[in-house]
C-alpha cells in the first residue's frame, strides 16, 4: 500500500511589538488563518492587523501559503497604525492590554529650560513595577526632572552625577530619583558629567574608519546586547560602493546610523529600536547599514567631510541643521543612476512601528527605482549580447573569408606551380626531341644501292609517321626518331601488327634486319601502363 505523502509544516516566529508568537501551519493554509490565529494569541482583530515581513511583498488573506514558497523557518511582525485602544473593565485584561500600549514620557528639565518627549512599551519596568501598572497617564504623561538639595552635612559624592528628582503631573506620583526606573539617569536624560559615562562609542581621531566601525560594533554589542543591525566594517565609499554599484538584482538601501551619547533619545532608541528583532531583520535583508558616532566634534567633522564627498553638500547642510537632543538620526539612502538621494531621514524620537513604516515606506521607493534598473539592466545585457553576438559572427566571418582567400592563394600557388613545372618539363621534352631530332641521321633516297627499310607508324592519335631507314641502322635510331615526334621511349611501346612484338623490349642496338623490320613494316605507338 502506497504511503500517503505528509503535507510540509512551516515554521512562523511573529513579532509585535514586546511580544513574540511562535507558529506551525501546513503549507496548505492562508495568510489569513495566520491572522485568525494571531488575533486570538495577540488580542488585535485580524482586520486591524498587516501582516508584514514576505518576501514577495504584501499579500492577501487568501494567498496560499504554497504559493509564496516560503522556506521553512520564517520571521514576520505584525503592525497596527490605526488600532483603537480600548478601556476593559477587567483588571487584568486592561493591564495586558496597557502592555501592549507605548507610554509617551514628557519631561521637563527646569535648570536646562528643555522638554524630552520618551517613548516607552507599557511592559518597560520601573525597577519590579511596569509602566502599565504604576498608575501613569496614557498615552501621554508629564513629568518635571531637577536636582535634589543636598543636606548640608552630606558628604560630597565620589562622583560628580546628576542627582535627579521626578515629580509627576499626577497626584501622588512622586518619583524620588531616576534610580526608582531601574536606569541610570545620565544614560535616560544625557545629564551625567563624562566621569559618570561609559566609554566613547567610538574613539576619536582613528587611523581608519574600519577599526573604528570595529570599536563601534563591540561598543553596542556591550551596551546593547548581540541583537542588533550588522553594521557594515569599512569606509562609507566601502559601504556605498557595496549598497549601490553591483548587479541591479543585488542593489539594496544603505541605512546610516548616527549616534550621540549626548542625546537623552540615543539609549531608548538604542535598546528598544535598534534591537527590536523585526528591526534588525529588517535591516539586514533589504539594507547595508552603517553607522558612526558624532559625539565628539572631530569625529563629527570628519563625517560631514565624508558626506559632502559621496552625497554632497545638501545632505552635509541637513545633518548641520539637526541638534543633539534629535539624535540619533537615521539616514536612508538611495544610489541612482547619476547621485544619490537620502530618502528619509529617521530622527531618534519615533517608536517600533513607526520606524518600521517608514523603513518600508523607503524600500517600496527603492523597489519601484529596482525594478526599472533591473529591466534597464537587463535590456542593456540583450543589447550588449546581441551585439556581442554579432561581433563574434562578423569575426567569424572574416576569419572564414581569411580562410578561404588562403586556400584560394595556396591554390592558385599551386597552381603557378604546376604550370611552371609543366612549362619546365615540356620545355625539356622539347630540348631533347630537338636534340634527338637534330642526331637524327639523314633519311636515306628510294634510290640508294644500300638495302632500305621503310617503315609506317600508327600513333595514338591514328595520324601515321613514315620514314625510310637504312636496314643497317640500329633500332635506336627507330626509337629516336619516334621520340623525336613527341613519344618518348620512357612513355610509350613500340609493337608490330602480326606477330606482335613489343620492339621496345629488343636490344636497341641491334639493327632493322636483325629485328625483321625490313623491307617494309607497319608498327603502331602504345602508352606504357
Amino acid at each position: 500500500m502506497p504511503c500517503e505523502r505528509q503535507p510540509r509544516m512551516l515554521n512562523f516566529r511573529v513579532e509585535y511589538r514586546q511580544r513574540s508568537v511562535e507558529l506551525v501551519l501546513e503549507e496548505g493554509s492562508t495568510v489569513g488563518e495566520i491572522k485568525q490565529i494571531l488575533e486570538t494569541e495577540l488580542g488585535v482583530p485580524a482586520s486591524k492587523m498587516q501582516l508584514k515581513g514576505w518576501k514577495s511583498g504584501d499579500v492577501s488573506d487568501s494567498t496560499l501559503l504554497r504559493s509564496l514558497h516560503l522556506p521553512k523557518n520564517n520571521s514576520l511582525y505584525v503592525l497596527t497604525p490605526d488600532i483603537a485602544a480600548t478601556a476593559s473593565t477587567s483588571k487584568n485584561s486592561g493591564l495586558q492590554e496597557s502592555l501592549n500600549q507605548n507610554f509617551m514620557l514628557i519631561i521637563s528639565h527646569r535648570e536646562a529650560q528643555r522638554d524630552y518627549n520618551l517613548n516607552f512599551p507599557g511592559s518597560r519596568t520601573i525597577q519590579e513595577m511596569t509602566l502599565a501598572a504604576s498608575g501613569i497617564s496614557h498615552p501621554c504623561h508629564s513629568l518635571s526632572v531637577c536636582r535634589r538639595s543636598a543636606p548640608a552635612n552630606a558628604q560630597e559624592p565620589t562622583e560628580e552625577c546628576a542627582d535627579v528628582h521626578m515629580i509627576s503631573d499626577s497626584e501622588g506620583d512622586d518619583f524620588e530619583d531616576a534610580s526608582e526606573f531601574g536606569v541610570d539617569d545620565s544614560e535616560m536624560f544625557g545629564m551625567g558629567t563624562s566621569s559618570c559615562r561609559k566609554s566613547p562609542m567610538m574613539p576619536e581621531n582613528s587611523e581608519n574608519e574600519a577599526d573604528a566601525l570595529l570599536h563601534f560594533t563591540a561598543e553596542f554589542s556591550s551596551r546593547y546586547g548581540e541583537t542588533h543591525p550588522m553594521f557594515f566594517i569599512g569606509s562609507l565609499e566601502a559601504a556605498s560602493q557595496e549598497a549601490f554599484y553591483g548587479k541591479a538584482r543585488d542593489r539594496k538601501l544603505l541605512a546610516i546610523y548616527l549616534h550621540n551619547d549626548d542625546s537623552v533619545l540615543s539609549n531608548v532608541f538604542c535598546s528598544q529600536m535598534m534591537c527590536a528583532d523585526s528591526i534588525v531583520s529588517y535591516l539586514s535583508q533589504n539594507f547595508i547599514t552603517w553607522a558612526w558616532d558624532v559625539t565628539k566634534e572631530t569625529n563629527k567633522a570628519r563625517l560631514l567631510t565624508m558626506c559632502t564627498r559621496h552625497f554632497g553638500s545638501a545632505v552635509t547642510q541637513t545633518i548641520r541643521t539637526y541638534k543633539t537632543d534629535q539624535f540619533p538620526l537615521l539616514l536612508i539612502v538611495m544610489g541612482k543612476r547619476t547621485s544619490n538621494e537620502v530618502l528619509n531621514v529617521i530622527q531618534g524620537n519615533t517608536t517600533v512601528d513607526e520606524l518600521m513604516m517608514r523603513l518600508m515606506g523607503a524600500m517600496e521607493i527603492f523597489t519601484a527605482q529596482q525594478q526599472e534598473d533591473i529591466k534597464d539592466e537587463d535590456e542593456r545585457e540583450a543589447r550588449e549580447m546581441v551585439k556581442r553576438e554579432q561581433d563574434e559572427a562578423y569575426r567569424l566571418s572574416l576569419e572564414a573569408d581569411r580562410k578561404k582567400r588562403e586556400a584560394q592563394e595556396r591554390e592558385e600557388a599551386e597552381q603557378v606551380r604546376l604550370e611552371q613545372m609543366r612549362k619546365e618539363q615540356e620545355e625539356e621534352k622539347e630540348a631533347i626531341r630537338l636534340s634527338l631530332e637534330q642526331a637524327l641521321p639523314p633519311e636515306p633516297a628510294e634510290e640508294s644501292g644500300e638495302q632500305i627499310s621503310k617503315l609506317r607508324i600508327r600513333t595514338p592519335s591514328g595520324e601515321f609517321l613514315e620514314r625510310r631507314f637504312l636496314g643497317s641502322c640500329k633500332l635506336q635510331v627507330l626509337f629516336d626518331f619516334v621520340a623525336s615526334k613527341g613519344y618518348p621511349f620512357e612513355e610509350f611501346k613500340l609493337l608490330t601488327t602480326f606477330p606482335r612484338r613489343n620492339i621496345t623490349q629488343l636490344d636497341p642496338g641491334s639493327t632493322l634486319l636483325e629485328a625483321k623490320l625490313f623491307p617494309q613494316e607497319t608498327l603502331f605507338l602504345e602508352a606504357k601502363e
